[in-house]
């Protein structure tokens, strides 16, 4: 949700003011990425891990904001919700054994944070969505008192002008309003940022957009909120609707929705997709900062400006150093476990090095549109999803099976690994987890989604949704892959 502010009312002036800020800083970060020496430093990799607090009994926990303090950790962040919290993991380089480095910061940080929050009475859960989460929990009450939150939500509903409505297909139908935002903060994710030659760096991000589907597809671990079961990656459609702004109007353009898959394939800079932003998104929040003289511009009303639009791929600018851009995966899901999770990051930034060579030829023939469309389909259905790819004519995509897919991509993502300087054998460890999900036909939606079923046969659905996270509690312990998981419902 960005950093913080120390302003949430804003005049006319101020409006005008960012706005002529956000055009002067295009013109400086076109200069910036054309500066020889930009993006020239050791690439890295790194990543924020948002979770659940939750009681004995599964259900969320308020006291976020109590737990930091006891942790006095700067690694750790409040999020929107008082029952969130972020992990904010150290960047480390790509070559050798990154995934492993970063898992073991996570089991390191993670325990420190269960320790200190059993003495709260308060569990850690890093899944997608929480199943015991009920209406409640989802309103302004339970919203973290941080003034960058109340303005959010302050402004996206004045913005709106009526009550946010949710409706998502799936098992269980559901439909709903909502009166603010906080249902955003139903969803938790392991956001991964990756740093690029600056020469790779546009093929990178469309090939990130072209093969996120397929990360979609076998990461999903958010398939029940509310007690519905909905789809395999609930959170993709929650997460959209939660903040859209717009009201249909049939005599006026649609402006886009904040969060998006995307609006087109980036051609020549990966500056187009900032431009893009400016030139689609008005000011959410006009918060001016008093700017330090650096050696790079820091362009922070710009990147403020990017961080108040949640595309599932966001490049992100750094003035650090020779200054960088870097590309945030979004749209993986927090847990089920750490493997789980190193394992997503590994095949998301496998595929994106391994296909980019060939990206440009590939974006010819298969149109944007078909991209968003697997993504969504992905999102729904998971591995039992349908797609658009080519297949015996590669200049005519056509409706296939998107786990027979999966698996041909997976030599592409050891190979784009070891571009990067991965060693094999780690390349290997974490893919081979992929590898395994495919076999055994197994997700954290869908073992979330027939574990609820299991339970629904003998006790209510708000009592199934309790056993559930119990279950699932035990198991993200365990740290062994969701797929090596018990199956009660067989």
């Amino acid at each position: 949700m960005g950093s913080n502010i120390e302003q949430t009312d804003f005049s006319q002036h101020d409006y005008a003011c960012f706005q002529g800020k956000l055009f002067e800083q295009l013109e400086q970060l076109k200069d910036i990425i054309a500066t020889p020496s930009f993006g020239q430093q050791p690439l890295k990799i790194g990543a924020e891990l948002e979770m659940y607090l939750v009681d004995e009994l599964g259900s969320p926990t308020l006291n976020n904001i109590a737990l930091l303090q006891q942790l006095n950790d700067e690694q750790f962040q409040p999020e929107l919700n008082r029952y969130n919290i972020e992990l904010n993991l150290s960047p480390v380089d790509i070559a050798g054994s990154p995934f492993s480095q970063i898992r073991q910061e996570i089991l390191s940080k993670t325990k420190y944070l269960e320790d200190t929050a059993s003495k709260l009475n308060t569990n850690i859960v890093p899944i997608g969505i929480l199943p015991t989460l009920k209406q409640q929990h989802l309103n302004v009450d339970n919203m973290t008192d941080i003034a960058r939150y109340h303005c959010l939500s302050k402004h996206l509903y004045q913005q709106r002008g009526e009550n946010f409505k949710v409706n998502i297909n799936g098992d269980k139908p559901l439909s709903i309003d909502f009166t603010d935002i906080c249902a955003e903060g139903a969803n938790t994710s392991f956001q991964v940022h990756l740093m690029t030659k600056p020469e790779q760096l546009t093929q990178v991000f469309n090939a990130a957009q072209l093969t996120l589907p397929f990360v979609t597809a076998v990461t999903g671990n958010s398939g029940i909120f509310l007690g519905h079961s909905l789809w395999d990656e609930t959170r993709i459609a929650l997460f959209k609707q939660s903040l859209d702004i717009r009201l249909h109007d049939q005599h006026q353009w649609q402006q886009p929705t904040r969060v998006n898959f995307g609006h087109g394939w980036l051609r020549q800079s990966i500056w187009e997709f900032f431009a893009e932003a400016v030139a689609l998104h008005p000011p959410l929040i006009p918060y001016c900062k008093q700017h330090k003289q650096d050696d790079l511009p820091s362009l922070q009303e710009l990147s403020m400006h990017l961080g108040a639009i949640w595309p599932w791929h966001r490049p992100v600018y750094s003035s650090e150093g020779n200054g960088h851009i870097r590309i945030e995966f979004r749209a993986i899901p927090a847990g089920p476990t750490s493997l789980d999770m190193l394992a997503n990051a590994a095949f998301a930034i496998g595929l994106a090095m391994g296909l980019q060579e060939q990206v440009d030829e590939m974006i010819a023939y298969i149109p944007f549109r078909f991209a968003e469309y697997n993504f969504y389909r992905a999102a729904q259905h998971g591995l039992n999803a349908k797609i658009l790819w080519p297949s015996d004519n590669k200049y005519q995509p056509v409706e296939t099976n998107i786990k027979p897919v999966i698996a041909s991509l997976l030599p592409v993502a050891k190979q784009g690994l070891l571009a990067l300087g991965v060693c094999e054998d780690e390349a290997d460890k974490y893919l081979n987890i992929i590898h395994q999900r495919l076999e055994q036909n197994i997700t954290g939606a869908i073992w979330q989604k027939n574990t609820l079923k299991h339970f629904e046969r003998s006790m209510s659905t708000a009592k199934a949704c309790q056993k559930l996270v119990s279950e699932y509690l035990t198991n993200s312990r365990s740290c062994q892959p969701v797929a090596t998981w018990e199956r009660l419902w067989k």
